[in-house]
């Protein structure tokens, strides 16, 4: 296995695991993952379909998929960690190998990153698996529904899956740290990929925090490295990563916005309780009321 760390921006970083040498039947794999496998297989058929309810059950699918953290996406390609790979782990048959770019991460911080990104989700993915398992039940009296699988069903269990693959993702990437087996490699061709990146204009606004990677790297990034699968992974960590930034860009003139509006509220004159604001005349001098 390869573990890539991917500055997205200069406080956001994607941790990716390339597994190789996948040699792995249809026996050794566990139930979960042929399960898993099925639904790939299921979901692919359901693309190629031009019109019909399994055409808008995809196209609302990817779109919910996209939104989905890319901190999850990557803990989820780590693989859990089975008794024989940690073996293979420990024994040095498997060497596991954690490639970043030497000018943007130094090597002695690239350990404790990793571990940072394996483990500051994982309290968050246990409680979001426990709703879903909660939410189950709920669903259940739309199997009654005709023709239309029960897709909120569905939908939960699958999230139930994505957050227990992120949290053994995690376990497995600590494991790797806490008995130090992950073989530390600076990438000269990373420090190329990452100097030809093209300031973005957000990053020219954001303040602090500025985006490192531009949607036009992506493809470079994945042909250069050879791992056709991080295109997409890139691609959705970029888009996520923009958008929170451009939020942060306009979250500063919405609050502008805001006390100009206060502001503006508290300079109008207050009614005057004066006779002259009711419309009154005043008494004549050396009068007095009646």
């Amino acid at each position: 296995m390869r573990l890539f760390l991917l500055p997205v921006s200069t406080r956001r970083t994607f941790m990716y695991a390339q597994r190789l040498n996948v040699t792995a039947t249809a026996a050794d794999r566990n139930y979960i993952d042929k399960g898993a496998a099925w639904a790939a297989k299921k979901w692919a058929q359901w693309e190629k379909k031009e019109s019909g309810w399994q055409r808008k059950v995809v196209d609302y699918g990817n779109h919910a998929f996209r939104r989905i953290p890319y901190e999850e996406w990557g803990l989820k390609s780590v693989p859990p960690l089975s008794a024989r790979r940690r073996d293979d782990e420990l024994t040095g048959r498997d060497k596991v190998e954690l490639v970043f770019p030497g000018a943007a991460i130094s090597i002695d911080k690239a350990e404790q990153l990793a571990l940072k990104l394996a483990t500051e989700r994982q309290g968050l993915h246990r409680q979001k698996m426990m709703w879903c398992f909660i939410g189950m039940p709920i669903t259940i009296p739309f199997v009654l529904v005709p023709v239309i699988p029960n897709l909120p069903f569905f939908y939960l269990v699958y999230r139930a899956w994505s957050h227990w693959r992120a949290i053994s993702g995690g376990k497995h990437v600590q494991w790797l740290v806490e008995n130090r087996l992950l073989l530390l490699s600076p990438s000269k061709i990373l420090d190329q990929l990452y100097s030809k990146a093209a300031p973005s204009p957000i990053a020219e606004t954001a303040g602090k925090e500025q985006l490192l990677l531009t949607q036009k790297q992506v493809r470079s990034f994945s042909e250069t490295l050879d791992v056709p699968a991080l295109e997409i992974e890139l691609e959705r960590a970029i888009w996520q990563v923009e958008k929170a930034l451009q939020e942060d860009q306009d979250r500063p003139s919405k609050e502008t916005k805001e006390e100009a509006k206060q502001d503006g509220d508290k300079s109008k004159p207050e009614p005057k309780e004066s006779e002259e604001a009711e419309g009154k005349e005043p008494p004549a001098p050396g009068k007095e009321r009646q």
